[in-house]
């Protein structure tokens, strides 16, 4: 039987594959001690949505579960508003979109397609600043890009040289956990 990808894990392998391995060695970890502040954010904005309190709307769906046996990928969307037909993933601070979003928000896009969902619109919402940020449907084109990332995910070996980014590192939420550089992070 083949294991399904957390679709959340296809942003931080773009971002950083080793974070994906600072994320299941400290999951459970005292938070005070492992989370940065961004992370702590996160958590606490996406505690509505979790606990299904976002919205009374009936036609509003919040933290569904999601799978694609097509793509072997699975997790949990953030917001479907259905009379718009339009899914949402919902980011505590959004200053720039990165490829690894994208993926993540196509990810959950194919998803629900594949469960019977129609969907016209897809966008990312910054709760910081209150601001919704539009994404174009993705194509088969698009969907062939998601497919071959998805095959280097799998096929990615853990014992190769990791390209270090002290840019990227002193971003990373892991970094003064991180074994793999000797800053701290900007946070």
């Amino acid at each position: 039987m083949e294991e399904y990808i957390l679709i959340s894990t296809l942003n931080d392998f773009i971002f950083c594959p080793y974070s994906i391995y600072l994320h299941n060695v400290y999951k459970g970890g005292e938070e005070d001690l492992v989370y940065a502040v961004p992370q702590v954010q996160g958590k606490a904005s996406h505690e509505a949505i979790d606990e299904k309190k976002y919205s009374s709307r009936k036609d509003e769906i919040t933290g569904l579960s999601i799978y694609s046996n097509e793509l072997g990928i699975m997790g949990k969307m953030d917001l479907y508003k259905g009379k718009e037909k339009q899914l949402i993933e919902r980011k505590y601070q959004l200053n720039t979109i990165y490829q690894g979003q994208i993926y993540q928000l196509w990810g959950q896009y194919f998803c629900m397609k594949e469960m019977g969902y129609e969907i016209d619109k897809l966008a990312f919402y910054a709760i910081s600043t209150n601001k919704t940020f539009p994404i174009d449907i993705p194509t088969e084109a698009n969907k062939d890009e998601l497919q071959n990332f998805i095959k280097r995910f799998k096929q990615y070996d853990p014992t190769q040289p990791l390209q270090v980014n002290s840019n990227k590192c002193t971003h990373c939420i892991y970094c003064n956990l991180c074994d793999k550089i000797e800053t701290e992070n900007v946070y």
